[in-house]
């Protein structure tokens, strides 16, 4: 049974940083992409970034360069979205998930976590 587990979110203040990880189980991600949406309230859900089996990043929301990265543990079958310099339009359920192959389109992907909460506030 394929499984997604987003934590690690939280309240942050602006211009603060913050780890969400991504816990992956079912399969063994060697040879997987993973990718990280997120979805604010009354807003479509958004792609952020993908890293593929080489560790090789595709970004897709300009407003997250230079401030996001995403990073891989193949080992423990985790993946984790690094976040620095947050803004409170950063606010939003965070998700990760995964295919073969770097997608913007979330139809891409047929499994996914329930996402993580990340508000960023002071």
């Amino acid at each position: 049974q394929v499984q997604l587990v987003e934590s690690g979110g939280g309240l942050v203040q602006p211009g603060g940083s913050l780890r969400v990880s991504c816990l992956i189980s079912g399969y063994t991600i060697d040879y997987y992409e993973i990718a990280w949406f997120r979805q604010a309230p009354g807003k479509e859900r958004e792609a952020l970034l993908c890293i593929d089996s080489s560790e090789r990043i595709t970004y897709y929301a300009d407003s997250v360069k230079g401030r996001f990265t995403v990073s891989r543990d193949n080992d423990k079958n985790m993946a984790y979205l690094h976040m620095n310099s947050l803004k409170p339009e950063d606010t939003a359920v965070y998700t990760c998930t995964s295919a073969r192959g770097c997608y913007r389109d979330y139809r891409q992907y047929a499994f996914w976590g329930r996402g993580t909460q990340v508000t960023v506030s002071s």
